[in-house]
């Protein structure tokens, strides 16, 4: 009986932690906004970059540059990163004509899982290859936690950062302020 109140006491326990790993994390960061326009003090992002797309095409993030960017850090083995893709997906059918895009980026993973993953997701948005970057790791990061995403400016503002799972309301809100 004993070995069956323990083993159910460790079941609870998991299920507890899993339950608050896929909510936002108790010290996941959330920088920014909240939904309101970018502040006047926002530190301008680092977009000096050249990727590689899953074509094997070369996209430089600087030619993003006067558009509202979700920069979105993540990995294909990442469960709150898939459960934030679906929300990144529908918000770029709903806002791109408005000059808002987004970017995937894969970071601590291979990035040869990519190409079958965005496909199963049917990703309609820019994914592009970070994997041991550090340049991209010193501009961003440090990634410790995925996803991280920002949300960047026309004028090349962070405006919102987000550390672990949030909810696509919270990026709604942020994006349409900025459109």
């Amino acid at each position: 009986m004993r070995t069956y109140r323990t083993l159910t006491a460790i079941g609870f326990l998991a299920l507890a932690v899993l339950t608050v790993d896929c909510r936002r994390p108790p010290t996941a960061e959330v920088t920014g906004t909240k939904g309101a326009a970018c502040p006047a003090d926002a530190k301008k992002a680092n977009l000096n970059f050249t990727l590689k797309d899953l074509a094997g095409k070369t996209v430089r993030l600087a030619d993003y540059s006067g558009k509202v960017l979700l920069l979105d850090f993540w990995a294909t083995w990442c469960a709150p990163c898939k459960v934030e893709i679906p929300g990144f997906i529908d918000m770029y059918s709903k806002y791109k004509s408005r000059g808002f895009e987004v970017v995937g980026v894969v970071v601590l993973d291979r990035f040869d899982n990519a190409p079958s993953f965005a496909k199963q997701f049917k990703m309609n948005y820019t994914i592009l290859d970070g994997v041991d970057r550090e340049d991209i790791d010193q501009a961003f990061g440090p990634l410790f936690a995925l996803p991280t995403t920002f949300i960047i400016g026309r004028d090349g503002r962070i405006c919102d950062k987000h550390i672990g799972l949030t909810s696509k309301e919270t990026f709604d809100a942020a994006i349409k302020s900025l459109l």
